[in-house]
């Protein structure tokens, strides 16, 4: 990465394409997320013209990764203002302008709405939401017990009006923090600064419920017997650790060829790498208390979840049983180990592969949460067969064409906003950073 050098006026675009290129680069990533998102659409469409939920989820999975870096970015962006740290004020705007991508975010989960409120069969996803939906214990939805407690909160109108909640919290915080950040560029009002930790101040706390019972509603819900209060905590700490991978990759570009020529220094990439390597523990943490606290607790209501994550109904083993253990391996001792070393963190190679490594993982340990699930009937002993791990054509459209919209998205605020917080008091500081 280039610490030499002090060019700052190339364009964003030119910056992310590459030196030389004659590609209109937002142009390009707009057509790349008009096309993944058509493809996604026309697997919705045939997914439920076949009653069959498999391109419903794919839809759910690209919404979900695409929303967990865009709700890291939020709430760094407010830890950064609520700490006050110099160094992170040349970061904190390039996640700034990543939030741009948030309405788009809101947007694209309308279709799933739609779904629970039109089509013939509202369970196909969230089988709570049709009421004939024939359970593995022979009850339909309504007549479960376990359904019956829980329907003062799991219905259509308060889910609907939940979701929109949550979007409105996260929507009125994002544009809340960008508009006074860009604002500041603008007046030189020093006022903004604390207004800014006033907003990181409430944003934190209103976000962090509306993250926990966002990844309530739309996650654990789908299979809505089992229940953890851990849950919204594994999802926020899963979202810190692919915002700052994303960041780093990102940085990178934007050092290498962009705007931030001569600006992002390794020492900025130190401190992110440490961030990283505290959530990859808090992460493992969240993740092993509530596997631990479930096994020793033995209540079926709970243990099934991770049963059909580990065996098939004879007692073999199933492709979840390897998914969990490469999260074991791959998402959590493999990054902390290499963590742990100083030049990781400094060597771009190093921090590149490492930020590449756990969005993967990311990507496998969403996949682990949301896409297994029972439904019945099946021929065996426990009446009920489990959605296996498969990567398909319609996951990788929606992931591509989500994460092009969001590209672009923030290629266009950096192209109208500056990539550098020129008047904010703490730039110098972060200019001049260092280990």
């Amino acid at each position: 990465m280039s610490t030499t050098g002090t060019s700052t006026r190339s364009s964003p675009a030119a910056g992310l394409a590459g030196a030389g290129s004659r590609r209109p680069l937002p142009g390009l990533l707009l057509a790349l997320a008009v096309a993944g998102i058509g493809i996604g659409l026309v697997g919705l469409g045939t997914g439920l013209s076949a009653g069959d939920a498999r391109p419903v989820i794919s839809w759910l999975l690209g919404f979900s990764f695409w929303t967990s870096i865009l709700l890291g970015s939020l709430f760094f962006v407010m830890i950064f203002n609520l700490f006050d740290a110099g160094w992170s004020v040349l970061v904190r705007r390039q996640l700034e302008h990543l939030l741009a991508g948030f309405k788009w975010i809101a947007i694209l989960f309308l279709p799933l709405l739609l779904i629970a409120w039109f089509y013939r069969d509202p369970g196909i996803l969230w089988k709570w939401l049709n009421p004939e939906h024939i359970l593995p214990n022979g009850y339909t939805v309504a007549t479960d017990a376990l359904y019956q407690a829980k329907e003062p909160y799991l219905n259509k109108t308060a889910f609907t009006l939940r979701s929109l909640l949550y979007f409105g919290v996260f929507l009125f915080f994002a544009n809340a923090l960008r508009r006074n950040s860009f604002g500041l560029d603008e007046d030189g009002d020093r006022s903004r600064v604390q207004r800014q930790k006033v907003l990181s101040g409430a944003g934190v706390f209103a976000c962090g419920l509306a993250l926990t019972f966002a990844a309530i509603d739309w996650f654990m819900s789908i299979e809505f017997h089992w229940f953890s209060t851990m849950y919204g905590v594994w999802f926020f700490a899963a979202s810190m650790r692919a915002a700052l991978a994303f960041l780093l990759i990102l940085l990178f570009f934007q050092a290498d060829r962009g705007v931030l020529q001569g600006l992002h220094r390794p020492s900025h990439n130190y401190q992110l790498g440490c961030i990283a390597l505290a959530f990859t523990v808090f992460w493992a943490y969240i993740s092993f208390s509530q596997y631990f606290l479930i096994y020793q607790a033995n209540i079926p209501e709970e243990t099934f979840w991770y049963n059909i994550r580990h065996m098939n109904a004879d007692g073999t083993t199933n492709s979840w049983w390897w998914v969990g253990l490469t999260l074991i391996f791959c998402n959590f001792l493999l990054p902390f180990l290499f963590l742990l070393f100083y030049k990781t963190k400094v060597r771009i190679p190093l921090i590149l592969f490492v930020a590449a490594w756990i969005l993967t993982f990311h990507v496998v340990d969403l996949y682990f949460n949301i896409l297994p699930s029972k439904s019945a009937p099946a021929d065996n002993v426990l009446n009920y067969k489990v959605r296996q791990f498969t990567i398909n054509f319609w996951d990788v459209a929606v992931f591509v064409g989500i994460g092009a919209l969001v590209l672009w998205a923030y290629l266009t605020s950096l192209r109208e906003k500056g990539a550098i917080p020129r008047r904010d008091p703490r730039i110098r500081e972060a200019l001049e950073h260092h280990e």
